[in-house]
């Protein structure tokens, strides 16, 4: 197992990484202000077990196949880009209110939510770089590796987690506040524009 002093510089250090302003937590915090924090959830799986991928991935070697077929990753990255892209202009050009009940949360499943954490999480090229630099030192070769990869996979996805509710929690307040009478335009735009910058990020990073 992983020795506490490794644990202590570990779990700061990744959560500070988590809650940094990123792809992921900008997506959290636009499907939290424009379907709500309960939906999102399902984003956030996707999220997390795609950031378990890439960190399993990485020290495996399995991003070493990656950057033999950098084809491979760009294609990922612009079909993922552009499907944010197109649901960004949808919202932007949504004319209704995100009400809690409002069947324009409907239009995003939750198959579809799930999809955009996860395609978000394993095709982020910062994703990729972080775990092959930063989770293999945390390794230590002596011992075994499974249940060492296994305990910090785990912080990860948990750090993850929390952030990503912190941010969509945040988008949800935001939506309340500008939800009323005209505002509500200004929501879908803000909206849209967040999920097709977030597109063009993913697909340019």
């Amino acid at each position: 197992m992983l020795d506490l002093a490794v644990l202590a510089v570990f779990i700061p250090t990744f959560f500070f990484v988590s809650i940094t302003p990123g792809m992921c937590m900008t997506l959290a915090m636009t499907l939290g202000m424009s379907v709500g924090v309960r939906r999102t959830l399902w984003m956030m799986v996707g999220e997390v077990l795609g950031v378990a991928t890439v960190a399993i991935a990485a020290v495996i070697g399995v991003a070493s196949i990656m950057l033999n077929y950098p084809d491979l990753f760009a294609f990922l990255k612009y079909l993922g880009g552009a499907y944010l892209i197109y649901l960004g202009v949808n919202m932007w050009r949504a004319k209704t209110s995100f009400k809690p009940n409002d069947a324009t949360q409907q239009q995003i499943g939750r198959g579809q939510l799930f999809s955009q954490g996860y395609i978000t999480a394993i095709a982020n090229p910062k994703g990729w770089a972080f775990m092959i630099s930063l989770l293999p030192p945390f390794i230590n070769v002596d011992l075994a590796v499974a249940p060492q990869l296994a305990v910090l996979v785990s912080i990860i996805m948990l750090s993850e987690f929390i952030c990503m509710l912190i941010y969509a929690t945040g988008g949800k307040s935001l939506r309340l506040f500008l939800d009323k009478g005209d505002n509500v335009k200004w929501l879908n735009r803000i909206a849209g524009a967040l999920m097709m910058g977030v597109g063009v990020w993913l697909a340019l990073g």
